[in-house]
């Protein structure tokens, strides 16, 4: 083979592979995808009226069409008050979604059964998670903590989704909101946090989640947004976070009586 055929035959490859990239990045660019986003303390899927009712629960995150959801107070063969469910796995087998669950509390088995008594947070999702991981907060011998991680596959464009429940006093919140600012500060891809955070909105330690965090409060302009307690709520302490690329809209909260809070919801649009 001469010189000149050698010459010819790499300029044709580099160009091959220079055509096939292009059409890689191409395809990719300006990629978009919408989420409906739900956040919801569902207290061991109790009503108001004092009924264990997951099928209720179920039926109303149908009806809101929340592609993503992040529970708080999720108990897994937990006891009596919640029939020894495993609630994240039964709320997802009811919708047909993927599921993750994060055990906080791992407790022994109670009399008679042989699963630990477990209660944390779950995350349901009508899209693939692809990873996952509970990362338990500094929590001084009170209530353990913890941050549900997960990475979710939405149409192939990746997403991180957190999910908290925080502590009860302010010194305890303060440092657990630090630990999960440590941790989604050291991740690139978009970034969704929700979670029943114990704190409102002019805190200290939710004003440190916005502004150290980099998280923008999907509900910062919505007007009659509480949800605590059910009847005439008078606090805002559910949330739904994103990063600042993220677009939202159609912010709601919904009335229930399923649970002692009121889930939100938000539409998202994430572009890569």
């Amino acid at each position: 083979m001469t010189v000149k055929k050698i010459v010819v035959g790499l300029a044709l490859s580099i160009l091959v592979v220079f055509s096939l990239t292009s059409n890689v990045f191409a395809s990719d660019y300006g990629k978009e995808v919408d989420v409906k986003v739900m956040s919801y303390n569902i207290y061991h899927g109790v009503g108001l009226d004092g009924e264990l009712d997951l099928e209720r629960i179920a039926e109303l995150i149908q009806n809101a069409d929340a592609d993503i959801i992040g529970l708080q107070e999720v108990d897994r063969f937990y006891g009596d008050r919640s029939d020894f469910q495993d609630q994240t796995k039964e709320l997802a087998k009811l919708l047909d979604y993927h599921y993750v669950y994060g055990a906080n509390l791992n407790l022994d088995p109670a009399e008679g059964q042989e699963e630990n008594r477990q209660y944390g947070t779950g995350i349901l999702s009508k899209y693939p998670i692809i990873d996952s991981e509970n990362i338990f907060l500094s929590s001084f011998g009170n209530e353990q903590r913890g941050l549900l991680r997960t990475k979710i596959n939405l149409k192939g464009v990746h997403v991180n989704f957190f999910n908290t429940h925080l502590g009860l006093n302010v010194p305890e919140r303060d440092t657990q909101v630090e630990e999960i600012i440590e941790v989604t500060s050291s991740i690139e891809d978009p970034s969704i946090l929700v979670g029943d955070l114990n704190a409102e909105p002019d805190s200290e330690e939710f004003q440190l989640l916005l502004n150290k965090g980099n998280f923008v409060d999907t509900f910062a302009e919505v007007e009659n947004s509480n949800t605590f307690p059910v009847v005439d709520p008078t606090k805002r302490i559910d949330y739904i976070l994103t990063s600042p690329l993220i677009e939202f809209t159609n912010q709601e909260v919904i009335y229930t009586e399923a649970s002692d809070h009121l889930p939100l919801v938000t539409e998202l649009t994430i572009r890569r």
